[in-house]
């Protein structure tokens, strides 16, 4: 996982642990509103992303427990545009945020493939626009 944290950072303009807690993020946004077979699928192929995931699941909207829910429960952090404020919290622009949604699309694809990450972000409304 280091390597392809080093990958993004690299990429996006960004340091390697904003762009670990970001990646970590992101993908948590993926396995939370895409279908449960595609997208485990698709974070079980990227090396590390599983723990990625533990890590930072429930980051965007202040953690998991009570206070997430609660915020999931008042629209707080919801969908596309709650990654995007969350995101723009960790102090990452539009432009890095989306230059980081692609380079995580461009992963998914390098070890899930092309049908498995297309059928991940065909299922999410509005993602396909901003990778």
């Amino acid at each position: 996982m280091n390597e392809i944290v080093d990958q993004i950072a690299t990429k996006v303009g960004i340091a390697p642990d904003v762009a670990e807690k970001a990646l970590g993020m992101m993908l948590g946004f993926l396995q939370r509103e895409a279908p449960d077979g595609p997208v485990a699928h698709m974070i079980q192929s990227i090396p590390g992303a599983s723990d990625l995931v533990a890590q930072y699941n429930g980051a965007e909207t202040g953690g998991g427990g009570l206070l997430g829910g609660l915020m999931s429960a008042i629209g707080v952090g919801g969908g596309i545009m709650g990654l995007g404020q969350a995101l723009m919290s960790e102090g990452l622009g539009m432009g890095e945020i989306s230059s980081l949604a692609k380079e995580t699309i461009s992963i998914a694809r390098q070890h899930a493939g092309d049908s498995i990450v297309d059928e991940v972000v065909g299922s999410i409304p509005g993602l396909s626009q901003f990778v």
